[in-house]
């Protein structure tokens, strides 16, 4: 089966994108996408699992027993960095929007039931990843270190310049040698201007058929609201086609005792890193802020 799953957007208020372990094969992750119409509350049961609302374009009020958040939001992933909210598991969340919102619910299974919490904006860090056409942004909301207000979950945000690679150099976190942290992993892609896409690779290497993971190899045409998992492998590269920024949204968990982002590159690219240091970032990085669009330079 492949590991590509398409949206069935329409347009229309409801659910974009519905991944649940089930769906994906494995045991931890999983992601929603919701598009609220102006003033429709939405009821969300977290049952075992914990989850982030993200807003992805407008903004969103979440109410969750007796604490309530008014997330800002942005007007697309592509505008600025957002506020968001986290709800643990075994909770009840209304999500209701004045002028109609598109929302992302990261989530995965966990044990420990935490009380829902708010993250600033403000408080996200931005990081610019790479160097010359492997430059892109990474907005790390809901990583540990910065987070640390989760069981289980592990998520952030990537904005790629138009023609740029990301998740360059491929890496892989699973149960082949030399990885110490499994995680599962989601990519959720948006990509801007009408026709957009980009490329995404994941394929396997002869560690992973002594660890006993199927093999894998495929590259696929990403467009907005796609979604590609990642069971197991190395992922990367990411491509933006040119004229043409690409955003993904990265969930990950696993079966870990605490939340890690332990990688390893594939060792056939992993040189590339070492390059960096003399190589110029693209002055287009950072893209964005909790301020807005940043200036190009």
């Amino acid at each position: 089966m492949s590991l590509l799953r398409r949206s069935a957007d329409d347009g229309a208020p409801g659910t974009v994108v519905e991944i649940t372990p089930e769906d994906a094969g494995w045991d931890w992750t999983g992601l929603r996408v919701l598009r609220l119409a102006p003033g429709e509350p939405r009821r969300v049961d977290t049952g075992g699992s914990e989850l982030f609302v993200l807003p992805l374009s407008g903004s969103v009020r979440v109410q969750v027993g007796d604490e309530a958040f008014e997330l800002r939001g942005r007007d697309s992933v592509f505008s600025r960095v957002t506020d968001f909210a986290y709800v643990g598991r075994d909770s009840v969340a209304t999500l209701v929007s004045a002028a109609g919102v598109e929302v992302a619910l990261p989530s995965s299974r966990c044990e420990r039931a935490l009380p829902p919490a708010y993250g600033a904006a403000e408080d996200v860090p931005v990081e610019v990843r790479g160097a010359g056409p492997a430059t892109r942004q990474v907005a790390n909301f809901g990583v540990p270190g910065v987070w640390d207000h989760a069981d289980k979950l592990v998520c952030c945000e990537l904005l790629t310049p138009d023609g740029n690679w990301s998740s360059y150099p491929p890496h892989k976190h699973d149960a082949s040698e030399p990885c110490r942290v499994v995680n599962e992993e989601i990519y959720y892609y948006r990509i801007r201007g009408e026709d957009g896409f980009g490329y995404h690779t994941t394929y396997t290497g002869p560690e992973h058929a002594v660890a006993g993971l199927a093999p894998l190899d495929e590259t696929h045409r990403v467009r907005d609201h796609d979604v590609v998992l990642v069971p197991h492998g190395y992922h990367g590269p990411c491509v933006a086609a040119p004229g043409h920024e690409m955003y993904y949204l990265n969930v990950m968990a696993g079966p870990g005792a605490d939340r890690e982002l332990a990688f390893c590159d594939d060792p056939a690219h992993g040189w590339v890193r070492d390059t960096w240091a003399s190589t110029p970032t693209d002055p287009r990085c950072p893209m964005t802020s909790a301020a807005g669009r940043e200036e190009r330079r």
